[in-house]
């Protein structure tokens, strides 16, 4: 499993990449979730795809989309404040210049990757990995997310507990909670899967 990070594209196989977190998104959240997201044609996307995020890409032995995230500063704009101030307290995030937000999380569990530690799926560690590397190679320590309770239970089975910021409170058809994770090299170290590889420059090298 291959972790790539994208901004812009750079060549037509970062661009193939980018299209396809799109067209998962519209798979995972609208297909299987029943969210209310805006889909046209095959592909999801919104407004803070527009603001330059950092897209964590997990990329499978045969060259295929397995996984993805969206990373912005949560210091503007982000999903968690200005779509879901509801799971907050008083509605605001206590936002610093070492925090990351992380949304659109999602993978491809069809793939014949494996599952890794039992029962959680090769790709789902090896993004949670990708999103630690690339936090901590970037000089963010904390990411915040809102996620629904089965990410949640799977974060605490890996050793990776999220740190509540509120209750968890119905959104459409999903039980969601607002929480913190460190970024640590200890913690990417317990969490890279086996065949880990990277193409994110930082304190860990290009392979692990």
């Amino acid at each position: 499993m291959q972790i790539r990070a994208i901004s812009k594209p750079r060549n037509n196989d970062e661009t193939r990449l980018l299209e396809a977190q799109h067209q998962l998104r519209a798979s995972v959240f609208s297909d299987r979730l029943g969210w209310e997201v805006n889909v046209v044609g095959d592909r999801e996307s919104d407004r803070f795809d527009e603001l330059q995020p950092t897209y964590i890409i997990a990329v499978s032995e045969t060259g295929q989309l397995a996984g993805c995230a969206r990373l912005l500063p949560a210091l503007g704009p982000t999903m968690l404040v200005d779509v879901f101030p509801s799971l907050l307290p008083q509605g605001r995030l206590d936002a610093h210049p070492s925090m990351i937000e992380s949304s659109r999380f999602c993978v491809d569990t069809t793939l014949d990757e494996g599952r890794a530690g039992g029962s959680v799926h090769e790709a789902t560690l090896a993004m949670f990995a990708g999103i630690i590397e690339w936090s901590v190679a970037n000089h963010f320590t904390e990411i915040v997310t809102a996620t629904d309770l089965r990410v949640e239970r799977i974060l605490s089975r890996v050793g990776w507990p999220l740190r509540r910021l509120g209750e968890p409170k119905n959104i459409g058809s999903t039980v969601a909670v607002a929480g913190t994770l460190s970024a640590t090299v200890d913690t990417f170290r317990k969490l890279r899967p086996v065949g880990y590889r990277s193409k994110i420059s930082g304190p860990f090298g290009r392979a692990a």
